[in-house]
C-alpha cells in the first residue's frame, strides 16, 4: 500500500494526538485551568481524524478499490449483454449500455476518492488502468465485431491507449506525465461516443454519434502525439539532469 501519508502513519512532528505526545506529568489530561489550552491540546484536530480514518480505510477493500473491482466484473457482463440474441436486440443493447454507463461513472469516482482520502494502493494503481482499458476495449471490439464500427477506429483507439500506457512506464524513471485536460476530454468524448454506438440508435441520432466518434478519434490521436512529445522532453531533461549530477559528483 503506497497511499498512506507519513503524517498519518505517525512520521511527522506536530500532528495532533501523535505518538509520544503524552500528557504533562503530575496532572491528568485536561486538568489545566480554564483558558490554559490544556483541553485544546488533548482534543485531536478535525484534520487528524480525517487522516486517521483514511489510514484505516486504505486497504485492499477500500471504497475506491471496490469500485475498480466492480468495473472489472462488469466487463464480462457487458460483453454477454452486448452479444445476447445475436447482438442486435434493442433491449439487450440497452442493458449493455447501462452496464457500460455504470463502468464509466465508477471510473470518474474511484480515482478521485483514492486521491482525496489517501486510499491509493498498489492494487489500485495496477487495476484501475486495466479496468479502464478493459471496458473500453471490450466495447470497441464488440461494436466492430458486430459491424457497427469500422475496425480501423477500434485499432487506432486501442493502439493509442496501450501505447501511451506502455510509454508512461518506460519514462517513469525520469518523471510522471500528468493527465492533461485534453486527455480528460478525450476520455469523456470516447465514453459518450461508444455509449451512443452501444445503443441501437437510428435517424439523426445515428448521424450524431458518427460525428461524436469522429471528434473522439481526433482527440485520441492529438492527445497521443502530445503525450509522446511530453515523454521525449521529460526523458531528455532527466538524462541532462543525471549527467549534470554525475559531473558535479566527479568534480
Amino acid at each position: 500500500m503506497t497511499g498512506v501519508p507519513a503524517s498519518a502513519a505517525g512520521g511527522s512532528s506536530g500532528a495532533p494526538g501523535a505518538t509520544g505526545s503524552a500528557a504533562p506529568s503530575g496532572g491528568a489530561p485536561g486538568s489545566g485551568p480554564p483558558g490554559s489550552g490544556a483541553h485544546d491540546d488533548q482534543r485531536p484536530a478535525r484534520g487528524g481524524k480525517i487522516a486517521a480514518a483514511a489510514v484505516n480505510q486504505a486497504s485492499l477493500w477500500n471504497v475506491a478499490n471496490l469500485l475498480t473491482m466492480l468495473r472489472l466484473v462488469l466487463v464480462p457482463g457487458f460483453v454477454a449483454l452486448m452479444l445476447a440474441d445475436g447482438g442486435y436486440d434493442p433491449a439487450w443493447r440497452s442493458l449493455a449500455w447501462a452496464a457500460f454507463a455504470i463502468a464509466m461513472i465508477t471510473d470518474l469516482f474511484d480515482g478521485h476518492l483514492a486521491r482525496t482520502y489517501n486510499l491509493v494502493t498498489d492494487f489500485g494503481k495496477i487495476a484501475d488502468p486495466i479496468a479502464d482499458k478493459a471496458i473500453m476495449g471490450a466495447a470497441l471490439i464488440c461494436l466492430s465485431g458486430l459491424g457497427d464500427l469500422p475496425w480501423w477506429v477500434t485499432i487506432v483507439i486501442l493502439a493509442r491507449e496501450l501505447g501511451i500506457t506502455l510509454m508512461r512506464f518506460v519514462v517513469i524513471r525520469y518523471g510522471v506525465i500528468p493527465a492533461s485536460r485534453g486527455g480528460k476530454l478525450k476520455t469523456l468524448t470516447q465514453g459518450i461516443a461508444v455509449g451512443m454506438y452501444v445503443l441501437a440508435l437510428t435517424g439523426w441520432l445515428a448521424t450524431l454519434r458518427f460525428w461524436v466518434m469522429a471528434v473522439a478519434v481526433v482527440l485520441t490521436v492529438a492527445t497521443g502525439l502530445d503525450y509522446v512529445r511530453q515523454a521525449i522532453v521529460l526523458r531528455r531533461r532527466g538524462i541532462a539532469e543525471r549527467a549534470a549530477a554525475s559531473e558535479k559528483t566527479e568534480a
